[in-house]
Formats: structure tokens, C-alpha cells, sequence
């Protein structure tokens, strides 16, 4: 490993419906136990069902004294998974160089829950009713503003949409900020708190959102024949990044190293992915080229795998053309569901895990993996494998496809 160019991943903290924190989050994920549950706040919608985080979830955790009250859920959760990544890596914040530490944080929807009961407000009793708080709880860049404030972050910070994948895009600059020497250590994730009546019943109307109210737990089923859309979800995840030779000079653990970044556009429909995959295809090929490997170098792959009919397929078709080997293949949005912006975020935290921890969890509600597609689904229990490299995979609406490329801190 070339430590002078590698990017070390030093700590994580994941806030999701596995659990709070990144511990109990893997041990529910390699489970396989979905998360899925009657909402409800969803009662009365055709879709009355999502994935919540855990009741008793801590999402004051690492916020500043008397700072909770102002902050929206969204921001609160990636105040929380900074404050456990920090943590996790080892570093002090009352002690680092500020100027030299950035953030980068990926947001697809915001809180919606916001805006709808500031907008009843202004409608039922006029504009003296509207919080002065509206805008700096609910602009999608003040996730950053407030991890920032609670950690001493003076360095870049930067809030990435990219929809579905833009947790990924966050940790592809934060890559990038390292190797220009622009800080010496970036908090890169993504957090999504935006379970609400509203975009889930607008998810609903696109035909994106699963259906089966009679077997709630099953709803999500990557790659399953039976599949018919995603479950709504919430969390957050960050990861601490910094460069290989600057974690080894302080002794710190390195988790895995994020070694290639691949990012591309279809510019083929608004929503729809590419029915071949060829953008999504184009960003993994990009990706293995930029870590300086093979596609038979890839042992692993978490797939994006929302669980709606076309995009199953086309990722599916996609794997088995660049990787026709055979690597594992996991999807976690089987236990926790689609977290949207966080969701690029979390899985490569969970593929960082697979790495360091020789597992790959399996897919749940995923009963017959041979049929129509030619992968190597891990289902049942988890499957013990030794992990050089991995990809993770993250596809968002707009046609974006973002692919990571992960490394055992150990191979080469």
C-alpha cells in the first residue's frame, strides 16, 4: 500500500433502524432481520409502513450545550454519527487544527416535516407564526454547519445532493480534498431524516415505493422475483477520513482504505435508471481504474439494490458483465430499508465492516438468488470471506451513479 496516497478510513458512527450506533447496526444487518414496521405517522396512506430508527435512539449525542432545541432531526442524527466517527478514530476536537479538518455531508431530501408544519402555520394563522428558525433548521447545508460547530470544523465543508447516492459523493470529495492536501483529515457521510406523509405518498404516485402492506417485513427484498419497490428509511453514517501516513504517525487503527472513486451521469431519464446500466457501469469500471486494481481484484460488492423492479435488474446486469467471477454480493436495504441520501454513506460503512470483519451479511427476504439473475447473493446467515477489495455501489434519481472502491488496510 502506498500510505503517501491512500486514504485510511479511521472511524465510523452509524445511526440507523439497526440500531444506535455502527455495532448495533452490523450485528442486526448480519442477522439479516428487517427493520421494517406499520408507521403511524403514515396511517391512512396507501404506504403505511417504513423503516424508523429505535425507539430511545439518542440523536442529542455530541451537540453542544442548550444547541438541541434549534436543530432539525437531520441535523441532530449527523451531529450524533460525527460524534461517534470522532470518537471511533481517535481524535480530540478541542485539540486538532480546525483550519486543516473539513466535512462533507450528503442530504437528498431535507426535513420535509419542517416545511409542512411551517407552511400550516403560515396558512392558518399568517406570517408572525412562522418559526425565524425555518431556514437554519431546514437548508440541506446546515447538517455541516452544525457538525462543524459542534466539533471546531473550520476547514472545507461542503453538502453534496446527489439523491440517492449522495452520501457516496460526499465521501468521493472528501477523497479528493485529502490527496489536493486541502486538510489533513475530512468527516465525510450522509444523513436523512425524511419519513413524512408527504414524499412518501409522492414515492408512492411514481410506483417507487413497495406495496405490500400484507407482509411488511418482507417488503424489502433486493433482488428477489417478488420484489415490487423500496421502504422509506432514515439514519445517518460518517466516516473519518484521513491519509494513510498521517493516521500511521499517530498510531491510529486504519479500518480500510478507500482507494477508487467512480462517478458518472445517464442522462437518460429523470428517475428511470439506464435499462443496460451503462452509466452505473461506466462509474464502477472508473472506480476499480482509480484504485489501480482489476475487476477480478473485486472479492465484494454492496450492491445499491432498492428493491424496485428495473433498478435490481439493471445493477444485477452490471455485475455480472464487469464482474463475471462471481464476487459476494450483499444489499442491506433488505434489513434497513432506503435512508435516500445517507444511504452511500451507511453501506460503505457497512462494507468497511465486511472488510476489517471477514463477513459478508446476507440479503434479507432473498429465497431464491438464482433466479434471473447470475450473482452470488449471500443469503440465510452470514458468510464468512476474506475481503481485499470491495465495491459499494450508490445510483440516485437524475441519473447519478457513484461507485466506491474499498481495501483491506492489510492487502498489497
Amino acid at each position: 500500500m502506498n500510505t503517501a496516497s491512500a486514504v485510511a478510513v479511521t472511524g465510523l458512527g452509524m445511526i440507523t433502524p439497526g440500531g444506535d450506533g455502527a455495532a448495533a447496526t452490523w450485528d442486526r444487518v448480519c442477522r439479516g432481520e428487517p427493520t421494517a414496521a406499520p408507521d403511524p405517522a403514515l396511517r391512512g396512506q396507501p404506504v403505511d409502513f417504513s423503516c424508523r430508527l429505535p425507539e430511545g435512539t439518542d440523536l442529542n449525542r455530541g451537540a453542544l450545550p442548550r444547541s438541541a432545541w434549534r436543530m432539525s432531526p437531520v441535523a441532530k442524527a449527523a451531529v450524533s454519527a460525527s460524534h461517534d466517527a470522532v470518537l471511533d478514530a481517535g481524535h480530540e476536537p478541542k485539540s486538532w487544527d480546525g483550519e486543516r479538518v473539513g466535512i462533507v455531508l450528503g442530504c437528498g431530501i431535507g426535513d420535509v416535516g419542517l416545511w409542512h408544519d411551517q407552511a400550516s402555520r403560515l396558512s392558518e394563522r399568517g406570517p408572525a407564526a412562522v418559526s425565524p428558525l425555518t431556514l437554519p433548521m431546514a437548508l440541506a447545508n446546515m447538517p455541516v454547519g452544525e457538525v462543524a460547530l459542534a466539533l471546531g470544523i473550520r476547514g472545507p465543508s461542503l453538502a453534496t445532493n446527489t439523491a440517492c447516492a449522495s452520501g457516496a459523493s460526499a465521501l468521493a470529495v472528501a477523497r479528493g480534498l485529502l490527496l489536493s492536501d486541502a486538510c489533513d483529515i475530512v468527516l465525510a457521510g450522509g444523513t436523512e431524516m425524511a419519513i413524512d406523509p408527504l414524499p412518501v405518498a409522492a414515492f408512492h404516485r411514481m410506483g417507487a415505493l413497495s406495496t405490500r402492506s400484507h407482509d411488511v417485513s418482507g417488503a424489502s427484498c433486493p433482488f428477489s422475483p417478488e420484489r415490487d419497490g423500496f421502504v422509506a428509511s432514515e439514519g445517518a453514517a460518517v466516516l473519518v477520513l484521513e491519509r494513510a501516513d498521517d493516521a500511521a504517525s499517530r498510531g491510529a487503527r486504519c479500518r480500510a482504505i478507500l482507494a477508487g472513486c467512480g462517478a458518472t451521469t445517464d442522462a437518460h431519464h429523470p428517475t428511470a435508471p439506464h435499462p443496460e446500466g451503462r452509466g452505473a457501469e461506466q462509474a464502477l469500471r472508473r472506480a476499480i481504474s482509480d484504485a489501480e486494481l482489476g475487476p477480478g481484484d473485486i472479492d465484494h460488492v454492496n450492491a445499491h439494490a432498492t428493491s424496485t423492479p428495473a433498478g435490481d435488474a439493471a445493477e444485477a446486469a452490471v455485475i455480472s458483465r464487469v464482474l463475471p467471477h462471481g464476487p459476494t454480493v450483499t444489499a442491506p436495504k433488505g434489513v434497513l430499508g432506503h435512508t435516500f441520501g445517507a444511504a452511500g454513506a451507511i453501506e460503505a460503512a457497512l462494507t468497511v465492516l465486511s472488510i476489517e470483519s471477514g463477513l459478508v451479511p446476507p440479503i434479507a427476504n432473498l429465497k431464491d438468488p438464482t433466479a434471473g439473475l447470475d450473482l452470488d447473493c449471500v443469503t440465510g446467515a452470514a458468510r464468512p470471506q476474506q475481503i481485499r477489495a470491495a465495491v459499494s455501489h450508490s445510483f440516485g434519481f437524475g441519473g447519478h451513479n457513484v461507485v466506491l472502491v474499498l481495501t483491506s488496510a492489510t492487502a498489497g
